[in-house]
């Protein structure tokens, strides 16, 4: 009698774990992973004052960085823009990462793109120092990614240049799921 309802249950119970538990939905992965990861340098950074900054100290944080020049084309203003939205769609998450921008040269920003991505931390370093951590897929520039690093200060991850709003969803989601996944090790601020 117990194998008869057994018989009968297993489906059920199958397609329980099925879509609760194993859930086989087809992944697709936006970004790039970075094999092997690559730890933030033991470099010295300047923000726009001058003052410097340890690059190591920025870990204990998810960074989405942005490359480009500090007089930002449109290119480079759309990115910041992605990488601004990107943090407001994570919602009550969007304190576990930290927006920053790499500038390459010594040009000063406008202030209205300074006011428009408040919050941002804007470091200053070479171009030629930074390509010797960050790299862009092959036949693009550096400026052309969002560049994602770990908590653990490794570069992980390289999102391509957003053609359209959804591939930036498509990013988002793949954020997310790199926050869920780490949520039990990895708690907000440094």
């Amino acid at each position: 009698m117990m194998l008869v309802l057994l018989a009968c249950a297993a489906p059920v119970i199958l397609s329980y774990l099925t879509y609760y538990v194993i859930r086989p939905e087809g992944r697709v992965h936006h970004g790039e992973l970075i094999e092997p990861q690559r730890m933030v340098p033991a470099w010295r950074a300047k923000d726009l004052q001058g003052t410097e900054v340890s690059l190591p100290n920025l870990k204990g944080q998810w960074l989405l960085v942005t490359v480009g020049s500090g007089e930002c084309g449109e290119k480079c203003e759309r990115l910041l823009f992605v990488q601004r939205q990107l943090h407001k769609l994570l919602n009550k998450e969007s304190d576990r990462l930290d927006r920053i921008w790499v500038l390459t040269d010594q040009a000063v920003p406008k202030s209205e793109l300074l006011t428009a991505i408040e919050g941002a931390t804007i470091l200053r370093v070479p171009s030629d120092q930074l390509s010797q951590w960050l790299a862009p897929a092959t036949g693009r520039a550096l400026e052309d990614h969002l560049y994602l690093i770990d908590p653990m200060g490794n570069w992980m991850m390289r999102f391509n240049y957003p053609e359209d709003a959804k591939t930036v969803v498509d990013m988002k989601r793949d954020v997310e799921r790199l926050l869920r996944a780490s949520v039990s090790w990895d708690k907000p601020g440094r």
